[in-house]
């Protein structure tokens, strides 16, 4: 039967449902959402039953009022007929009997009937109304003491206090879903904190950006060049170009021509650069930006950078007295290690080992199949030897002192195998510095209890979290970084690895001979080609471990589910096969191809199996998945890839909510149904989120599509991957120009020049070289002293002048901009 053979919908005014709950199907105290069943007292639809499910975001609601929701009727699919609320408010009695029933009720302690007969008395039958817009009417009523006044006016802020904000975050815009989220953060004083400043909600409201809140500084006045609409575009620019961009920090002269085109393009007032120039001096006296002569911060990302370095530094001192053993002692550990687990080291290889051995801090790095695994292995092994440390499992567990060697990595899957190859416990960053998944990460004051600290996969490891690492390891240990620089930068902001490496101040063993290559791995020798930006002429031959097949963007999905069918049939395992794509949306994006792998390995066609249905994505049991977010109370970190080994309807369970148990290597976690956005299907998977792990057979398309995405790195990252397999598919000649395109999205970093100031003017002029451009050092010149934030001394970070109201007229805002717009500046 059509839903619209059901009821009717009057179009003649808004669509509105007026009762009185009778019990509620559902609540998710985190963001709101509810399910309710609602005895209908009046509505304008003409339905029939006399009763609904209400649909939407609301707090719990009481059973002894009734309430008027507004919205639409929807039909779903399995639940039937459902009133989707857009908004809501509690209903308050009309009539002068009404309002006395409602001010003597329960809901207001020490209100009588008397009282509350009084207060209709003197302010009408609407004083409910008077009272919510204006509290202090109540002085108006003659003989109420303060006591009841407070009394009545926290009991209408708490009961129809939300109504008012929800209704006024509806005319604002606001969504029932982000007007709730907005409340949950401001509670009471949403209205005036939003009125005062509607900024505030980027910083402290996910879900809103700059555009929204702009919107809501227009509706409410704030509008051209208000201090705090500048103030917020300043900081917009700032942590996109962090998030976005991977940048630590802008030049000045970047950020005002930026700002600038933002709030023009958002409402069509021109905005002054010396307003602008004026709210980055206001920013800064406030602690919310630090400056540095032309560059500008946001104080999280500065105060990290200058605390990396500052602990290299240290480190680095440490390394004078560090030579704890001799050369020959060394040597002669190293062939004890050997005959033991009967290999043979290269010299690089022992003289990393030995490096390692001797030193405070030191960089281990080398493309793939260097031996980067074997000197690890080797160097927990010689260290232990040296130390006389029992590395017997049995042993160590009966420590009652902290295990001396530390291993850790930034994904779980990339501690895995740190694990496996070593044979010792290693976990990831977040878990070693106790994050439990609350608190933000530069908060953290732990401190490691280690002696040789060794840290996997480096070049994954961003800014914030590099300084929080550092920060906890104890002078007196050793600090050994391992990664390759020609991977992909970190997700967030900052290059650590690759600014320590062109410092040339830390210790670096590169390990440049190919061991797997000698093993007959083409896969390798292919990554070492694509490094040196070298374009093999046999890519598209089949070898023993690799191949390319041809195929167009349409013809991707066919492709994969087929070498996907294969590798199962010759008894593969869908964990060992991982399919890596860099875009999510199309014919070959990764949103689709996992669709098309389900319907292949996991598949419901007969609609016998229990399966849970999250927006687009249907999740089975036997469903292979990723983590998306960090969560160490669980030990579980984005990255992180298992199995789905049960499901539980709502009706199966007490919460009445569905159930997804996830299996990551025999530790179960469960979902409920609200937490299923922290999961996606995996049979595909960005080249990012695969990085840090290692696949048997690697599946990666590249075509034409992908073309914004494709370059050398990304490409070299996701070859990688593969240890025995690679099949690669798509254009070949894409295949050839993503190897010639570099990144060019280079990120600005200060990190290299804190560790080496000799570098620092060679650096300064190549990152601010702009052709036709003449550069002017006055442009701004701020200084971090005033930030609240404890300043690190030291020579290598010592401030220029602060920018302030006597060296604020020296600024020119538009030196060296003579043609130049805010848009030259996006593909810089």
């Amino acid at each position: 039967m059509k839903v619209e053979e059901n009821f009717t919908i009057l179009k003649t005014t808004k669509t509105f449902v007026l009762g009185r709950p009778i019990v509620s199907i559902f609540h998710n105290a985190s963001n709101m959402y509810s399910i309710v069943k609602v005895k209908i007292k009046e509505t304008n639809l003409q339905y029939t039953e006399k009763e609904i499910t209400v649909v939407g975001y609301f707090p719990t609601l009481d059973e002894e009022h009734d309430y008027r929701f507004f919205g639409s009727l929807k039909h779903h699919p399995k639940y039937g007929i459902q009133f989707q609320v857009e908004m809501f408010e509690r209903e308050v009695p009309a009539t002068e009997q009404g309002v006395i029933h409602y001010l003597s009720s329960d809901l207001f302690p020490g209100i009588g009937p008397k009282t509350a007969e009084l207060i209709v008395k003197t302010l009408g039958t609407d004083a409910l109304k008077k009272m919510m817009e204006n509290p202090q009417i109540l002085d108006e009523v003659p003989r109420l003491s303060e006591e009841k006044k407070m009394t009545i006016r926290s009991t209408l802020e708490q009961n129809l206090g939300l109504d008012k904000i929800m209704i006024q975050l509806n005319e604002w815009g606001f969504g029932p879903q982000l007007g709730m989220k907005i409340y949950q953060t401001y509670r009471e004083e949403t209205i005036h904190l939003l009125t005062e400043n509607p900024y505030c909600l980027i910083e402290e409201v996910e879900g809103v950006g700059f555009t929204k809140a702009d919107e809501l500084g227009s509706k409410i006045g704030i509008t051209g060049n208000h201090p705090d609409r500048i103030k917020a575009a300043v900081l917009h620019v700032l942590n996109q170009a962090a998030l976005s961009e991977g940048h630590v920090y802008l030049e000045a002269e970047h950020v005002l021509p930026e700002v600038k085109g933002m709030l023009e393009q958002s409402q069509p007032v021109e905005i002054p650069f010396e307003s602008i120039s004026k709210a980055v001096i206001e920013l800064e006296e406030e602690g919310k930006i630090c400056g540095e002569e032309t560059r500008i911060y946001l104080p999280s990302l500065y105060f990290s950078e200058v605390g990396i370095a500052t602990k290299i530094l240290q480190l680095l001192k440490q390394n004078e007295q560090s030579q704890i053993f001799s050369k020959d002692e060394i040597r002669k550990a190293i062939g004890e290690v050997e005959e033991r687990l009967e290999v043979t080291y290269a010299e690089t290889q022992a003289r990393a080992i030995e490096q390692a051995l001797n030193s405070s801090v030191m960089i281990l790095t080398g493309g793939p199949g260097t031996g980067k695994t074997t000197v690890i292995r080797g160097l927990v092994e010689v260290y232990a030897e040296l130390h006389g440390i029992s590395l017997d499992p049995k042993e160590y567990a009966k420590r009652e002192e902290p295990f001396p060697i530390i291993l850790a990595a930034p994904t779980g899957r990339a501690a895995k195998r740190l694990s496996e190859s070593t044979g010792l416990p290693a976990m990831t960053i977040h878990r070693l510095l106790g994050f439990n998944g609350q608190e933000k990460e530069e908060e953290s004051d732990r401190e490691i209890e280690g002696r040789l600290v060794i840290i996997d996969e480096m070049s994954m490891v961003d800014t914030w979290l590099s300084h929080q690492l550092l920060k906890s390891i104890p002078l007196s240990a050793q600090v050994v970084l391992v990664g390759d620089q020609d991977q992909l930068p970190p997700v967030g902001p900052g290059q650590v690895l690759k600014d320590l490496l062109a410092s040339k101040v830390v210790p670096t063993i590169e390990l440049t001979e190919v061991y797997r290559q000698a093993d007959g791995s083409t896969i390798i020798e292919l990554a070492h080609q694509i490094k040196k930006g070298q374009i093999p002429t046999n890519f598209t031959e089949k070898t023993t471990d690799r191949s390319f097949i041809k195929a167009s963007k349409d013809q991707i999905a066919s492709v994969v589910t087929q070498v996907v069918k294969s590798a199962l049939a010759k008894g593969q395992s869908i964990r060992d096969i991982q399919v890596l794509a860099p875009m999510y949306k199309g014919p070959a994006g990764i949103d689709y191809l996992n669709k098309e792998i389900q319907e292949l390995v996991n598949s419901n066609e007969d609609g016998t199996r229990k399966e849970v249905k999250y927006g687009d994505t249907i999740f089975r049991i036997g469903d292979k998945v990723l983590q998306l977010v960090n969560q160490p109370e669980s030990n579980v970190f984005n990255g992180d890839i298992g199995e789905i080994v049960a499901i539980l309807k709502a009706k199966e369970t007490v919460e009445k909510q569905d159930i997804v148990v996830v299996s990551y290597d025999g530790n179960e976690v469960t979902y409920e149904r609200s937490d299923l956005n922290q999961i996606t299907l995996a049979y595909c998977c960005s080249i990012h989120k695969a990085q840090g792990s290692e696949f048997q057979t690697v599946i990666m398309p590249i075509v034409r599509s992908y073309s914004k995405m494709l370059r050398r790195n990304l490409i070299y990252t996701g070859i990688t991957r593969a240890k025995n397999y690679l099949i690669l598919c798509g254009e070949p000649e894409e295949f050839m120009k993503g190897i010639q395109r570099t990144d060019d999205l280079k990120r600005f970093t200060t990190l290299r020049t804190r560790l080496n100031p000799a570098k620092m003017n060679d650096d300064r002029n190549q990152e601010m070289k702009m052709e036709g451009e003449k550069l002017d050092e006055q442009i701004v010149h701020l200084s971090p002293d005033d930030c609240n934030e404890q300043q690190t001394t030291g020579d290598t970070t010592s401030l220029p002048p602060v920018l302030n109201a006597e060296t604020a007229p020296k600024i020119h805002p538009m030196i060296g901009m003579d043609g130049i717009t805010p848009y030259d500046f996006l593909d810089e």
